[in-house]
């Protein structure tokens, strides 16, 4: 005989139990924290750090093996990797604009792709079936070896927080460290109160607003932190909630279409994910005073001598 129970509050509670009694249910709780599987020393091993251990060695295999294995006269297999590499660095190209940017930040934006990719399926395997059972306070308890390492919070916060960060040394590297400081405290801006004050009146209103234009794109960073972990371990626990309760409901049959479901949504979170690695490396290493120079230089005599052009033309 067996009882299943599904609880959806700050957990999924599911007890498998035999027909033994109470005292020897076995429960398995998907919680939002990744479970201690064993220590190593002080250090606390969970499922979820192990899946992403193997997530590293998977990728790390892979990549010596196609490196062993690389001729100069290429096979089917070699010319499939170089195909989808060459597309990736296409795709790359698209969001940067630039090859020159694309080169520098596309071995970085492809391995969190493939680390968040690899991580995301391993969650899916049905080798989470596999893990302990420990006796805890509440009874006995199951612990799966394997827990997606993108479905803990924990790795997809180190994640965007390393993604954030890199962008700013990226941005610091390409345009310097006084253009990218000023991005977000604008003492340019208020420094132009004093030079431009006679010239132009309006600095003593622009300048301001440009000041604390920069203060929000200070806080918009640390919202970038948490709108790309929420949303990576928001979907990837939600897809791991919604397969064990689809088979809680019907094993074996019902969860297969929604396990090819969770295949193609583990490819487009980390699709997604390497993608806005991409945008904020290259909106970081963007210069917009440039910009702006060439705005007031536009504004300038070659603004006067454009308008008049457009003017001779709109006559003839």
């Amino acid at each position: 005989m067996t009882q299943q129970t599904t609880k959806l509050n700050t957990k999924t509670e599911v007890t498998a139990a035999p027909a033994a009694g109470a005292a020897s249910e076995v429960k398995h709780e998907t919680t939002l924290f990744a479970e201690n599987i064993t220590h190593v020393g002080s250090l606390p091993i969970t499922n979820a750090l192990l899946t992403s251990v193997s997530a590293v060695l998977i990728i790390a295999l892979l990549a010596i093996i196609i490196r062993v294995t690389l001729r100069e006269i290429p096979g089917k297999i070699q010319n499939f990797f170089e195909a989808l590499l060459e597309g990736a660095l296409d795709l790359c190209d698209q969001v940067t604009n630039s090859r020159k940017i694309s080169e520098k930040v596309f071995p970085l934006a492809f391995s969190v792709f493939l680390f968040i990719l690899v991580n995301n399926w391993l969650g899916l395997l049905p080798l989470g079936g596999i893990g302990l059972i420990e006796d805890g306070e509440h009874g006995l308890s199951f612990i799966p070896f394997l827990r997606s390492g993108t479905a803990d919070i924990n790795t997809t916060i180190a994640l965007a927080i390393m993604a954030v960060v890199s962008a700013n040394l990226f941005g610091i590297f390409s345009i310097g460290i006084w253009k990218t400081f000023n991005k977000y405290v604008n003492l340019k801006a208020l420094g132009g109160i004093f030079t431009r004050v006679k010239k132009d009146p309006t600095v003593l209103v622009v300048a301001p607003v440009t000041f604390f234009v920069g203060i929000l794109e200070l806080v918009g960073e640390i919202a970038k932190i948490a709108s790309l972990s929420f949303r990576l371990f928001g979907n990837v626990f939600a897809g791991e909630v919604l397969l064990m309760a689809m088979s809680k409901i019907l094993p074996y049959l019902l969860p297969i279409p929604f396990l090819f479901l969770e295949i193609f949504v583990g490819l487009i979170q980390a699709l997604i994910f390497s993608i806005l690695v991409l945008v904020y490396f290259t909106i970081a290493s963007q210069d917009h005073d440039s910009h702006d120079s060439h705005d007031e230089h536009a504004e300038g005599p070659d603004a006067g001598r454009a308008e008049e052009h457009e003017h001779h033309t709109a006559k003839a």
